[in-house]
């Protein structure tokens, strides 16, 4: 239920030696845009940057930023990142011509991801006919057991918990209440662990939660991870989940095909209307050896 412990090094490496492709992550002093969250000789770090530095994360990792040690995390690699930057601009690196080429690379191929996937998303639309066409051919895929949608606060300690609990009874919002006390990864949407089946949780919450009505309120649920207050938002039976239930999850499905479909079709349009000559001579004798890279095979004398 928290990700970031197994993963703590490897988003402190990632992150701080730039292996992300992302733009600089701070801003001159005096022109800082959101609150400042850390000063690097001089070079401010605002909440504005931090926020920017997540969503430009891959989705696998954003969850594991989620948490307070997440965050100190991604804020010590920006710093890190930040201070190496500096040094390396003192050495003239940023002026050097190896930086010039893979920038002017790098353009290159941000402008002709941006055109395609501008392209593609455009052109690649799955009906709402073709997605019925695939549900009704596919029924049985969407059989599912029991299901529960819950949300849960997460605490380390029984008295707060036992707080917590207090002022839900009380009246107190749940979802604020795991925005603000939560220690999971699902604190930033108030608690929300989505729909799952019996068995994908710790048997002590399996148990709990499986044995709720909807709308229901849990007492204090001990685990291995600490102690939690669980909320029921949802429960279905067991059966074929509706077609407006799995709508999403098959667009999801057939999107990328058809994408790779359009995808296909624009490149040999483009091609079509280029003037491309190819010279696979060349092509076939180049050398790719370590000792040759980039010519092309000696000939040998006859």
């Amino acid at each position: 239920m928290n990700y970031v412990n197994g993963y703590r090094v490897l988003v402190s490496v990632l992150l701080a030696f730039g292996l992300f492709a992302c733009k600089p992550a701070t801003t001159e002093k005096g022109k800082a845009e959101g609150t400042i969250l850390a000063d690097v000789n001089g070079t401010a770090i605002t909440t504005k940057d931090f926020k920017d530095e997540v969503d430009r994360l891959p989705p696998y990792l954003k969850p594991m930023v989620q948490s307070p040690e997440g965050k100190k995390e991604l804020l010590d690699s920006m710093v890190v990142r930040e201070i190496i930057l500096e040094q390396a601009k003192k050495d003239g690196v940023d002026k050097s011509e190896e930086v010039a080429d893979r920038l002017e690379d790098l353009r290159k191929r941000l402008i002709v991801e941006t055109y395609l996937k501008k392209k593609v998303e455009q052109e690649a639309q799955v009906s709402d006919a073709e997605l019925k066409k695939f549900y009704d051919e596919n029924k049985e895929k969407f059989k599912t057991g029991a299901q529960v949608k819950a949300s849960h606060i997460l605490v380390k300690s029984e008295k707060e918990a036992q707080d917590i609990l207090v002022q839900l009874k009380g009246g107190a919002s749940f979802e604020e209440l795991a925005k603000k006390h939560s220690t999971d990864s699902t604190a930033s949407k108030g608690g929300d662990l989505g729909w799952f089946s019996k068995g994908a949780m710790v048997p002590e919450f399996d148990k709990a939660v499986f044995g709720m009505k909807e709308g229901a309120l849990s007492g204090i649920v001990k685990t291995q991870f600490g102690f939690h207050i669980i909320k029921v938002t949802g429960i279905r039976t067991a059966g074929i989940r509706d077609f407006d239930e799995v709508k999403e999850q098959i667009k999801s499905t057939l999107l990328p095909s058809k994408q790779q479909e359009i995808f296909q079709k624009m490149k040999e349009d483009l091609k079509k209307n280029a003037k491309v000559s190819i010279k696979e001579d060349v092509l076939t004798s180049l050398d790719l050896t370590a000792d040759n890279a980039g010519g092309v095979a000696p000939v040998q004398n006859k």
